[in-house]
């Protein structure tokens, strides 16, 4: 039997994904999970507590899977560029280890086209804490590229693996990405990891080099 808090995540985050954050109320969502006001507010204190935990248990899947997946390549002596970004990249964008990713894309997705402003305060926080697993993989693999240099970096390539697990939504807002077949999930990984395994590599742009 599945646990009320449980019932309650699950039946907010369908809800929240095909009807948006704002337009769902809290009492669809009590209809939906079949309990009553007082059972989200006991374990979430509100709507906007329950909108964090909704995306905090995603966040928090994926980023199990990121760590496991950067401890599988270091158990195989295989940290190259490219295992450490599919470590990252990989668990945000493949659906077969969950097979609700899908959902959570799309209310990825509403996440940016509904701000909401304790959201968009709490999502950094929870990639920040996993990307610290990460950073000294990258400063190891690219000892040629500064502190500075390296984040910025992995921060244009957190901004394309997020857009690209926004989903197909996303992906129709541009006409150049008509031709682009967002179900092939794994043409997608290896296109991504390659694009972002470029772009770390690149040579420093000379104005930066001569502002520092």
């Amino acid at each position: 039997m599945i646990e009320t808090k449980d019932r309650i995540l699950d039946a907010a985050e369908e809800l929240f994904a095909n009807k948006g954050l704002g337009d769902t109320s809290l009492r669809a969502i009590t209809q939906a999970a079949d309990v009553n006001l007082a059972a989200v507010n006991y374990h979430f204190g509100g709507k906007d507590g329950l909108i964090l935990a909704v995306f905090a248990r995603r966040i928090d899947a994926l980023n199990e899977r990121r760590l496991y997946l950067l401890d599988q390549a270091r158990t195989k002596n295989e940290l190259t560029l490219e295992a450490i970004l599919d470590a990252y990249i990989r668990p945000g964008l493949d659906v077969r280890f969950d097979p609700d990713a899908a959902r959570y894309m799309k209310l990825l997705g509403r996440a940016y086209t509904e701000p909401h402003d304790q959201l968009q305060a709490f999502l950094p926080k929870q990639y920040d804490a996993v990307l610290e697993e990460f950073k000294p993989e990258f400063q190891r693999v690219l000892p040629g590229i500064d502190r500075t240099e390296l984040y910025w970096r992995i921060h244009f390539c957190v901004g394309a693996l997020m857009y690209c697990m926004a989903g197909a939504e996303m992906m129709r807002l541009s006409s150049v990405c008509h031709s682009c077949d967002p179900g092939d999930t794994e043409g997608m990984i290896q296109r991504l990891v390659a694009f972002a395994a470029a772009g770390m590599r690149a040579a420093v742009p000379k104005s930066t080099l001569t502002a520092s």
